[in-house]
């Protein structure tokens, strides 16, 4: 397994097509064969200055299950990573 930490999205799709091991990006786009946020991240919880490719899916939920179940939905349908969340 290869992880690709704040990588630009063009040479983390790159890497992935020609890795032969899996490539978990975090902040690498969505080009990546998984994903990895810290959970402090997934509810918004994370003290000092937020990393570009952090997202807080507790806005949206009710409890934590329903944070993570909220991102592994979003991962899973390829709507995180977004732009917002990658770098270029």
């Amino acid at each position: 397994m290869l992880l690709l930490e704040c990588v630009p999205t063009e040479l983390a799709r790159q890497i992935t097509e020609q890795a032969s091991v899996p490539v978990i990006g975090i902040g690498a786009g969505r080009a990546c064969d998984g994903q990895i946020l810290v959970l402090y991240d997934i509810l918004g919880i994370t003290p000092g200055r937020l990393p570009k490719f952090a997202h807080n899916f507790m806005r949206q939920a009710e409890d934590i299950p329903a944070a993570i179940k909220n991102y592994v939905q979003a991962v899973k349908s390829g709507d995180f990573p977004d732009s917002a969340h990658s770098f270029k």
